[in-house]
């Protein structure tokens, strides 16, 4: 699922850059006003960042600090891996349930933009619940995978403290 969710950030990418130059050739090229595209974007590139999220987390593609984690026993390093992704995944699922409510107040109050376009913002706002929902699944897949044993905390395997430099 995660490789799914990146895929489909890739091609919400994809697709803001295709409307990107399609408003710059409209409005500078053919001189025509541009209704949709500016919202599009916008939108797309947030959903990529939300549905992307499960994909970043799967290949550790966020940003870290590892500097704790070097120094630390194997012992420390799996105490604060499990530490930190239950932390993130406890803030996760608060994040996906105030997502989820902001969804459904949209769709059910039929929420629209207030542009020419007027889009019902339940459109772009499934992406927050939906992208957070499933990052919640892979942290849940990551603590599996670290009480199991098939993945070192922090992917450091092996190093003790007494081996860093």
């Amino acid at each position: 699922m995660s490789r799914a969710c990146g895929v489909v950030a890739a091609g919400l990418v994809f697709l803001a850059i295709l409307v990107v130059c399609q408003m710059v050739f409209m409005r500078y090229v053919l001189n025509a006003s541009t209704i949709w595209q500016t919202e599009f974007v916008i939108f797309s590139l947030v959903g990529a960042t939300m549905i992307g999220s499960p994909y970043v987390l799967m290949i550790k593609g966020h940003v870290n600090v590892d500097l704790l984690p070097i120094y630390l026993g194997h012992r420390g390093r799996f105490v604060l891996a499990i530490l930190a992704n239950a932390g993130a995944l406890s803030f996760c699922l608060i994040l996906g349930w105030m997502g989820w409510e902001l969804f459904y107040e949209a769709l059910t109050k039929n929420w629209r933009t207030d542009t020419v376009w007027s889009l019902p913002l339940w459109i772009p706002y499934i992406a927050f619940p939906a992208g957070i929902g499933l990052l919640c699944l892979q942290y849940v897949s990551d603590i599996l995978a670290l009480l199991t044993g098939r993945e070192a905390p922090f992917a450091i395997a092996g190093k003790d403290r007494e081996s860093v430099p």
